[in-house]
């Protein structure tokens, strides 16, 4: 059999010049690109027998124009930009990458917790713009800081960050409970609208569908406690952002602390971008060079389980694979 070509759509967001490909160039001949645009897609996979792909879309007609694709390999646990069952009809098995985030996801969710509670961030800037050395006292602190001790911590979907984020905030010495559809072990499991009522800091942990897009609107954030939180290192579209700016501007909530967004890169007039007490990262909860490695590594196990014939982390429908040429 020849060599494989492995093609990487998008290698700049996995691999941008501190990891090392040669796991994957052990497995076949490797091509990363560091970015694909949309009508570079076709172009580019065309010779592939296997395309991994983070954010570059893989959808209908595309797939049904590469004869040649064997495999693709999703470099990311959400593999919506792949039409999977487009790929199980063509006879081509996918893989994501489940897990590898969790650590480093539920740290950013109490680095933005942490932000809105404390204000470190804005109380160095003020420092290093000389106020405390104008300041006619030993300390100063033009936000309200508080603490999170005794205050309910409210976790929307219970699966492996979920899990890790209730760890933490039992460390913090939180109450903790959660809405999950699955029995949620050690931890008190409510129902929706009673976890936006108690809570005093909601975080969003649950997949997108059809039935969780929006599932933060406007009526869910009038339930929320005047100087409650809401923290999103989930998925944007969870989020009525024109509702949760109004919130906000409006007082209802004390501080949002978002890393993800409806719209990547964001519009410019994204109502969140200007709201009050709104704290946005940009999508980076995932990416700490710790868990990008473990996505690495994942992804070349991947690869060399479709290779060995024995495909792993599979999503979307049964196939049945296409024969090698």
């Amino acid at each position: 059999m020849p060599p494989q070509k492995i093609i990487i759509l998008d290698g700049h967001t996995l691999n941008p010049g501190d990891l090392d490909w040669a796991g994957l160039e052990a497995l076949g001949e490797l091509t990363v690109h560091p970015r694909t645009a949309p009508e570079q897609v076709l172009e580019r996979c065309a010779a592939a027998s296997i395309v991994l792909t983070n954010k570059v879309a893989l959808q209908t007609k595309t797939l049904r124009s590469l004869p040649g694709l064997r495999f693709i390999g999703v470099l990311a646990t959400g593999y919506n930009i792949v039409d999977v069952a487009t790929a199980a009809e063509c006879g081509i098995p996918v893989s994501n990458v489940p897990g590898y985030a969790g650590v480093s996801t539920a740290q950013a969710v109490f680095a933005l917790l942490l932000e809105l509670a404390t204000h470190a961030g804005d109380h160095a800037r003020s420092v290093r713009e000389g106020r405390w050395v104008k300041s006619p006292d030993f300390s100063f602190w033009d936000h309200p800081l508080h603490e999170l001790a005794g205050r309910t911590l409210g976790i929307l979907g219970y699966g492996d960050i979920g899990k890790r984020v209730a760890v933490i905030g039992r460390a913090f010495r939180m109450n903790v409970i959660v809405h999950s559809r699955r029995a949620a072990i050690n931890e008190e499991n409510v129902g929706l609208d009673e976890l936006f009522t108690r809570a005093d800091v909601v975080t969003l942990h649950c997949p997108l569908t059809p039935e969780t897009q929006g599932i933060v609107n406007a009526a869910r954030l009038a339930k929320m406690k005047p100087g409650s939180f809401l923290i999103n290192t989930g998925r944007g579209p969870l989020v009525d952002e024109a509702a949760l700016a109004c919130a906000l501007n409006a007082g209802i909530l004390a501080g949002a602390g978002l890393d993800v967004l409806s719209k990547e890169p964001p519009a410019a007039d994204n109502p969140l971008l200007t709201a009050r007490n709104c704290i946005i990262t940009p999508h980076i909860a995932w990416a700490t060079l710790a868990a990008r490695q473990r996505l690495m590594n994942a992804t070349v196990a991947n690869v060399r389980a479709f290779l060995s014939g024995h495909p792993q982390n599979l999503v979307g429908p049964a196939i049945r694979p296409r024969a090698a040429d």
